[in-house]
């Protein structure tokens, strides 16, 4: 049902993947997560495209940690930061970060080893129904996404969907 991923640069570092739908307490469990009752961060899926997406905000995001470089105050804000194609922070939260209303959101973990207590403690605060963390994009919302990543109708013919929207984030630093 999760999807965990070894970092490649950080070894010693996990990403864990958790979805849910059918979220009942989504104001709940945003306010544990402002209030550090939660190591994660709670993102919105319909703005994700993939999984993979999610994999690169989180190494980014490992490795601003690792360098003492993050422009935000956790990791878990800097990975809902990273996803985003602007440098403002608040837009950040908004497009990316799970709110009150949401009945979808995906949990994302960074840990040192495989914690299978961490993942049961994550599912039993969240009231609703783990679904697989690949149907991420079961979720997706295409118009929502092309518009905020300002991806013309040209550039899918010669790539896909994920592929203009992780150059977007790569390159948000050097723009």
């Amino acid at each position: 049902m999760h999807l965990t991923h070894e970092l490649e640069l950080f070894p010693d570092r996990r990403v864990t993947q958790m979805l849910f739908k059918e979220v009942k307490n989504a104001a709940e469990l945003r306010q544990c997560a402002v209030e550090g009752k939660i190591q994660g961060a709670l993102i919105n899926p319909t703005m994700l495209v993939n999984p993979f997406q999610v994999l690169i905000a989180a190494n980014k995001a490992v490795n601003l940690q690792k360098s003492g470089k993050m422009k935000t105050r956790s990791l878990y804000s800097e990975i809902i930061f990273n996803l985003s194609p602007t440098n403002n922070i608040s837009e950040a939260f908004k497009r990316f970060g799970s709110s009150d209303g949401d009945e979808s959101v995906l949990v994302v973990l960074v840990h040192d080893e495989d914690d299978p207590q961490l993942l049961s403690d994550i599912a039993a605060r969240v009231s609703g129904r783990q679904v697989p963390a690949e149907d991420v994009s079961s979720l997706s919302d295409h118009a929502k996404i092309k518009k905020l990543y300002k991806i013309p109708p040209q550039e899918e013919k010669c790539g896909t969907l994920l592929d203009a929207v992780v150059c977007r984030m790569a390159i948000k630093d050097v723009m």
